[in-house]
Parts: structure tokens; C-alpha cells; sequence
């Protein structure tokens, strides 16, 4: 369960991450509240999964599920290159979030 409660966390950290672009600093109302929501929910989940997870696992599960999907989205949705090393590097930090998983108790 405490994985599935990481994942979610990872979503909602996608969210912001991507939301935060739309904020324009945050003078934009409605998306600094979609924003500011999914942080809160983000952490929240995260911390209710490290009761069970270890730290160096699910902080940095948490922070790859936001960092590698958020960077797809920012290929896929906004102009943003796509370059071997940078489908490379994400594959790496792929590789490391399951390392981790494997690594530690379920």
C-alpha cells in the first residue's frame, strides 16, 4: 500500500511541477490553487509512505516519479527538444527508482 500512496504522491508532484509553469510566478489565481493544492497533497502523501518506506528510498522514488515524468511532459506538450541524451538520462533515473523499489522491505 505504501508504494501506491508514493505513486500517488509522484502524480500530484507532476501536477505542480507542471502547474507551476502556468502560475506565471503565481500572479495567476486559479492555477496557483490547483498548484498550491497539489504540492500540500504531494507531500502529504509523501509522508504518510515514509511511515513504512525508508527515506533514502521513498524520497528519492518520489522526486524520480516527478522529475522523469515531468520532463516528458515538457517533451511532449511544450517545445522542448528531444535529444538522445536526454531520453538516455531519464532512462537512467528509470533505472534507479526501480533499483530502489527492489532494494527495499514492500
Amino acid at each position: 500500500m505504501s508504494w501506491l500512496i508514493l505513486l500517488l504522491a509522484g502524480l500530484l508532484e507532476i501536477v505542480w511541477a507542471i502547474g507551476l509553469k502556468s502560475t506565471n510566478g503565481f500572479t495567476r489565481l486559479a492555477p496557483s490553487l490547483v498548484n498550491l493544492v497539489a504540492t500540500a497533497g504531494s507531500f502529504y502523501l509523501l509522508s504518510v509512505a515514509m511511515r513504512s518506506l525508508p527515506l533514502s528510498t521513498a524520497y528519492v522514488v518520489w522526486v524520480g516519479i516527478g522529475a522523469v515524468d515531468a520532463a516528458i511532459a515538457g517533451l511532449v506538450i511544450l517545445p522542448e527538444s528531444v535529444t538522445t541524451l536526454k531520453i538516455t538520462s531519464l532512462l537512467l533515473i528509470i533505472v534507479g527508482i526501480i533499483g530502489l523499489q527492489l532494494t527495499s522491505p514492500a
